[in-house]
């Protein structure tokens, strides 16, 4: 499989990598035609260990190549891996309030971005898209520079990197399916919400890894930039969501536990 693998192109690599992450998604939220709600302990950790695995993978898998990247190019080894984190930041910021969404468990009057009469299932939707956008550009430009002979990014990294992610997307599915279904959606309306949002992973992993082949000076920004989405998700949803029920330090355990998972994939594997 591995040697298949390698003999694909990169920005084919990409796209199984980024279905590889939905699917993972889908079958995390199937868990909601067994259960109607989650502990909100579980809840919580589960959130806190998706924060950490994206945490980790945004410096081994992300900023290090970056880095490496823009020495190789004759750039100043921090100025794309900064320039980049921060631009990405700054697009998560834009999207955050350019677009109407709803954090789970919020009421539908604390809707962010412009106001809308969008429903309720609408803005959840469209908060955990965001959510995943920059994940599926992560795995994308991890195997689009994969094929750019960095030494720290190796196809066996960007496989490790969409393991990870895919790690964190099974409770993730649950996190998602279960709290819809408690709003009263069905089992197969709350399946399909939680899954489909992760749709938006695969095409953004073949976004992110064509862009890194086709347009090779942009490489470490690219990199980097995935990295500072992914940050600004974490700290902007995922830890804020996390502490809203007093679950402070299991989550940050679980954080822990997470960043240290990814840590020893992306090190073993890579």
């Amino acid at each position: 499989m591995t040697e298949w693998l390698q003999q694909q192109t990169p920005v084919l690599q990409a796209l199984l990598a980024g279905i590889f992450t939905w699917a993972l998604t889908a079958l995390g939220a199937a868990v909601v035609f067994g259960l109607t709600n989650v502990p909100r302990k579980l809840f919580d950790a589960m959130l806190g260990f998706a924060g950490g695995v994206m945490l980790a993978a945004s410096y081994w898998s992300l900023l290090a190549p970056s880095i490496e990247a823009a020495a190789e190019q004759g750039w100043p080894s921090w100025l794309p891996a900064a320039v980049g984190f921060l631009i990405g930041g700054a697009f998560l910021y834009g999207l955050d309030r350019g677009l109407p969404h709803l954090h789970r468990g919020m009421p539908t009057e604390s809707a962010e971005g412009p106001k809308t009469a969008w429903q309720r299932s609408v803005l959840l939707i469209a908060a955990i898209t965001l959510h995943n956008i920059p994940e599926g550009l992560a795995v994308g430009v991890a195997f689009g520079s994969a094929s750019a002979g960095i030494e720290s990014a190796t196809l066996s990294g960007a496989t490790a990197l969409a393991i990870g992610i895919g790690l964190q997307n099974l409770p993730e599915g649950i996190a998602v399916a279960v709290p819809l279904r408690g709003e009263g959606m069905s089992r197969m309306k709350s399946w399909l919400i939680a899954q489909a949002s992760a749709i938006v992973e695969p095409i953004a992993a073949v976004l992110g890894a064509a862009i890194v082949v086709y347009a090779a000076p942009v490489l470490p920004f690219a990199l980097s930039f995935a990295a500072g989405a992914m940050v600004y998700v974490v700290v902007e949803e995922l830890i804020p969501e996390t502490h809203q029920e007093g679950n402070e330090d299991l989550a940050t355990l679980c954080l822990m536990l997470g960043f240290t998972v990814m840590m020893i994939l992306d090190v073993s594997l890579g």
